[in-house]
């Protein structure tokens, strides 16, 4: 049976370089493993008073889920103003609730940090990592994954137009698989 990782990317935007990338890492699985884009699209903003008066909005129930069923997860993020986009943070807060219940609790993770600038997303990179730690999420150290030009790694079509951009994606990968496997 194979495992499932999950790949949550971090922007909403139709033409997000953060979904492109997730996409692209879907044909990188190896043997045994499947990715699977889990869509950040139509969760509401997170409200303890959905979860305090049994009023849980349906896209909730079916993230965490779908969260619940997934072994591990790779986050792709860009950065917004130095930090993780609010729908990337939202999905970390549902997941992690109703208190004792998170669905990240012990899955292994990797972070990918992405920006059409040089700065790669370091700091949504290492903000994403500072909670990821409080989640219980054991977060993949090497090689840490930061890529930049994000914008400019893809043509019309999706396809890499840098066959060294694919490489290093694919080691990443590979180095997650070694990372879920002692972890997981």
């Amino acid at each position: 049976m194979s495992k499932v990782i999950g790949i949550l990317a971090g922007s909403l935007r139709k033409e997000s370089f953060s979904k492109k990338i997730g996409n692209a890492l879907i044909a990188m699985a190896p043997d045994g493993f499947e990715f699977k884009v889990v869509s950040l699209d139509d969760l509401p903003i997170y409200n303890q008073d959905f979860d305090d008066h049994n009023q849980i909005p349906e896209a909730y129930t079916v993230f965490r889920n779908e969260a619940k069923a997934l072994d591990g997860f790779i986050f792709i993020t860009p950065e917004y103003n130095r930090s993780v986009p609010a729908v990337l943070k939202n999905a970390l807060d549902v997941g992690s609730r109703p208190y004792g219940q998170s669905v990240w609790d012990g899955k292994p993770g990797a972070v990918f940090s992405n920006s059409p600038g040089n700065v790669s997303g370091f700091g949504a990179n290492h903000h994403l990592r500072q909670s990821l730690v409080f989640l219980n999420v054991p977060v993949m150290q090497q090689p840490e994954v930061y890529i930049n030009k994000s914008n400019e790694l893809f043509d019309e079509k999706g396809v890499f137009k840098d066959e060294r951009s694919r490489v290093f994606l694919q080691k990443a990968v590979d180095a997650y698989i070694v990372w879920f496997t002692k972890n997981a």
